[in-house]
Order: C-alpha cells, then structure tokens, then sequence
C-alpha cells in the first residue's frame, strides 16, 4: 500500500495487572512503546498516534517524537481507545485504521502492512486479522493462545480459546502428540484494521454473551453478523509483552 492509505493507532495503558508501567519499561535501551512505535513506522502508514491515558506514558512517547492522542480513562479496551481517536482526529469515514498494541515490541512492520492491504482489498469486511499456523498440540489446547476457523474464502466462522476444530477421530485416541496433517489449525494474531466508520458502530454495540464468555472481544462482531476476514501471516509474528518472562524473551530477541 501506499504511504496514503492506512494510519497506524497504538493504544498504550499504563496500569497493566501483570507488569506496571509496562509501555515504558526498558527494552535494549529504549522504552518499549518506541519499539512498537518504531515498527508501525516502518510499515509504510501514513500517520502513527499513540493513544494513552496516562501523562508518564504520553511524556515517554513525546520524548522520541511521536504524536500522543489523549484518551478517557474508562475505556475497557484499545478498541474503545482507538474509536476515540478517530472521532478526535475527524479521520474520514473510509479511513483503514490499523490496531497495533502497545505491547507488541516485536511486530513485524510487514505483518502492519499486511492486515492494512487486505482490508483495502476487502471492501466487504468490517474487521480484517491474521493467523499463523499451529503445529503442536500443546499450543492447540493452551487458553492463552487463541484459535480461529475460517470459511472457504477466508472469513472467520468462530475464534476460541478452546481446541478448535475438534478433529474427533485423531483427539480422541489420544495415542499422537502431533496434528493430523490434513486439518489446518490456526493460531490468531492480535492485529487488526478497521475502517473508521465501523469503530464507531463497533464501540455503540454493548457486549455480546460469546465474547463474555471466551474474554475475545472479536466475537462481539461475529454476533452482531460482522465480517472480518483472516490470513495467513506472511512472517512469524514476534512475541507480544504480559510477563517479566514475556519482556526477557523480548529483550534478547531485540538485542
């Protein structure tokens, strides 16, 4: 895509459960919203924003020169924060606005321009997203990673956090660690676009049974009969920020 046709928002809280103050915490030498800042830029965008609500991180981000959008502190998620910064900024309606969280120091900026491509190229899609193949089992049936199945033409039928598709035959003899070659099990990437006109839809639309459920705020969309196309990423996505572990790993792969 060209450097016109998409914008890139990075929602960024200080107050994380798990690693307090994690978008300014050290990462070879930077704090880690530069990183994620950095990669958004590389992927072509036309505009990268930083949308906080907090002034340590709004400080941090405006010190490596980024643009800082300040947001309510009663969202519930990056999507409600990026909804906010479309209807502050006056983004026109077709605008691809890609959700790049601000604990993903290790996205490859392709993989930004990707999800924005494909949005461009599906006009019938409100949300589009990638996925990375599975090959053990283990990922398959952990919580944490989360899984999407799709139709022939590449759009979502459900995300889980639960092993899906069930291949009844091979899961329950229990006899193989490995995947039956002739499914495809897909891992979901937290990357989105959207168009900023469905932002707007997205955020008036209260909480659906499914998404409560799961804890994916993706299957709101599915429920209310939105559309999001998935595919499959290009490169291996890097690893996202939750844990001390999680900043280690990122630390050295970054250094």
């Amino acid at each position: 895509m060209s450097q016109k046709d998409f914008k890139v928002v990075l929602p960024a809280r200080y107050a994380s459960s798990r690693l307090p103050g994690k978008p300014v915490l050290d990462i070879a030498g930077k704090p880690m919203i530069q990183h994620v800042y950095e990669r958004a830029c590389e992927s072509g965008a036309a505009e990268v924003i930083i949308a906080t609500d907090d002034e340590r991180v709004a400080s941090c981000a405006r010190g490596f020169g980024a643009e800082v959008c300040m947001t309510s502190t009663a969202h519930h998620s990056g999507t409600d924060r990026i909804a906010e910064v479309v209807k502050k900024l006056g983004w026109a309606d077709e605008t691809i606005v890609v959700n790049l969280q601000g604990d993903e120091p290790c996205m490859p900026p392709q993989l930004v321009n990707q999800v924005a491509t494909d949005m461009a190229s599906h006009s019938h899609a409100h949300i589009t997203t990638l996925f990375s193949r599975i090959t053990d089992r283990k990922t398959l049936c952990d919580p944490h990673a989360v899984k999407v199945v799709t139709d022939a033409e590449g759009y979502a039928l459900y995300f889980s956090r639960a092993p899906i598709p069930y291949h009844r035959d091979e899961f329950l003899s229990g006899q193989d660690d490995m995947l039956p070659q002739d499914t495809i099990f897909a891992r979901h990437i937290g990357l989105y676009a959207y168009r900023a006109a469905f932002l707007e839809q997205f955020v008036s639309w209260p909480p659906a049974p499914l998404e409560q459920a799961e804890s994916l705020e993706q299957l709101r969309v599915l429920w209310h009969g939105g559309v999001i196309h998935v595919t499959e990423a290009t490169v291996e996505p890097g690893h996202g920020v939750d844990t001390e572990d999680d900043l280690q790993r990122a630390t050295q792969q970054l250094e």
